[in-house]
């Protein structure tokens, strides 16, 4: 970030001041929090100024279509997880237990509910009322959770139908007949959501506007794989299950947005000057480790202060990718030329990338572990999520037999503080360790992985 500063210039008028661009350091995390600030702001009086406004999840949203038309996007995912971080989920997820709302079910459904039911205020400000919701069939919870606010607010809800990967090794390229058999399945719904966009707002689908954010997308895009691939580097510039999080949070939030892709900019060109400076996230790293799941955010801070203390970096997390709704990869980017048909095939593939982290995470994963140079895989099951936790056994039989790589099997939950168990898992954790040890760890100078070049935006 750059401020301008007014200085006089001697021998001129000091009604005509020159402007001085002073260098202030780029802090990744510090920004994010500003810029989630100025989402909640502007979200407060989306309501009172008539402007419309979208509940969406983090995969499978249509974003740049609801963008195009001016919606101001509400993830209550994301107001349920800040619940989490203060410390402030117990107490819903009592109410909607209370009101009869089983334990088994996500802890954020539970916890959007209860803050539904006991009107109040979401973590950072009071969320607008919203006049459509758009969820799809990538967590069968998210379907049932639009029904909530579709009762609740007497709001239309619309669902799309996202092909996902079908068997194992199954693999769809862009142009084979099955790529574009799905993605006319998508871009017909599509024509849908437009269709039923134009009748909330009032306003006529305009495609340059949606090629305009597609493009903004690709920037972001770009510079985000970049960022992922700096973490290849050893040591490790940042911890991808803790700062990862800030990161993919403005991916969703900002995604298509000036501010989005110039935070994003910042972003990379922060990472790749701390791979220069050979600069880690942990001073002494020894271990490079995978982090498979959601986190715990009622005690993220703790978990990663429990691999940290061993000199242990999560170089890599499965999260970034089905959170960032399977956005990961440079080639999946929008040809402006052809603004919708583009953001169907796009789709289809990401949401099949999304989708498959469920059943077949092992794939990719293989790949992963090559890629970021990791010593051991951590999987973190969910309580409440069947979604992230139904497939984790399987795929870590695979990485511990077929590949011989050290794994940690803990479970919690994502805002329940009911099933954190601080000792338990410390226990689990420094037993994973002493193996480790026993191996040997990725240390900075053995040089198991490569600075990335990555891609120009």
């Amino acid at each position: 970030m750059t401020t301008a500063i007014a200085e006089a210039v001697p021998g001129t008028s000091s009604s005509a001041p020159a402007a001085k661009e002073i260098w202030t350091p780029f802090n990744a995390h510090s920004e994010g929090q500003r810029l989630f600030k100025e989402w909640y702001t502007s979200l407060e009086t989306a309501n009172e100024r008539h402007e419309p406004v979208a509940n969406v999840f983090v995969m499978g949203n249509a974003i740049e279509i609801l963008r195009s038309f001016d919606f101001h996007m509400v993830f209550p995912e994301i107001n349920s997880l800040q619940t989490g971080v203060r410390k402030t989920s117990a107490e819903f997820i009592r109410i909607s237990e209370d009101y009869g709302m089983s334990p088994d079910v996500c802890s954020y459904v539970k916890a959007d509910v209860g803050m539904m039911l006991k009107e109040e205020k979401e973590p950072l400000g009071k969320m607008p009322k919203p006049d459509l919701s758009v969820s799809s069939n990538m967590c069968g919870t998210f379907i049932k959770w639009a029904e909530i606010w579709e009762r609740r607010h007497k709001m239309p809800s619309f669902v799309l139908d996202l092909p996902g990967q079908r068997s194992s090794s199954w693999v769809v390229r862009p142009g084979d007949a099955q790529h574009s058999a799905d993605s006319r399945w998508v871009e017909d719904q599509f024509k849908d959501l437009i269709a039923k966009c134009e009748k909330i707002t009032g306003k006529r689908f305009d495609i340059d506007r949606l090629a305009e954010i597609q493009g903004r997308v690709n920037q972001m895009v770009i510079h985000w794989n970049n960022v992922m691939e700096l973490n290849r580097t050893c040591p490790a510039p940042y911890n991808a299950m803790l700062d990862g999080l800030t990161y993919i949070g403005i991916m969703n939030v900002h995604r298509g947005t000036v501010e989005g892709v110039e935070y994003m900019r910042r972003l990379e060109e922060d990472v790749r000057a701390k791979v220069a400076r050979g600069e880690g996230r942990v001073p002494e790293e020894r271990f490079r480790l995978l982090f498979s799941g959601t986190p715990c955010y009622v005690s993220m801070r703790r978990l990663v202060e429990l691999f940290e203390t061993w000199g242990g970096v999560f170089a890599y997390s499965d999260y970034l990718t089905f959170a960032a709704g399977g956005m990961d990869a440079a080639e999946l980017l929008y040809d402006t030329s052809r603004p919708l048909e583009s953001l169907a095939e796009v789709t289809a593939l990401a949401a099949q990338r999304g989708l498959s982290n469920q059943f077949f995470a092992h794939e990719r994963m293989e790949k992963q572990i090559k890629d970021y140079g990791v010593d051991g895989v951590v999987f973190h099951g969910i309580k409440s999520c069947r979604f992230v936790s139904a497939g984790m056994a399987d795929t870590r039989d695979y990485i511990s037999k077929r590949l011989d790589i050290p794994t940690l099997y803990i479970e919690s939950d994502l805002i329940d503080p009911r099933y954190w168990s601080d000792a338990q898992i410390k226990n689990r954790v420094d037993a994973f360790f002493e193996a480790l040890q026993q191996r040997g760890g990725a240390g900075p100078l053995k040089g198991k992985a490569t600075h990335a070049q990555g891609r120009t935006a």
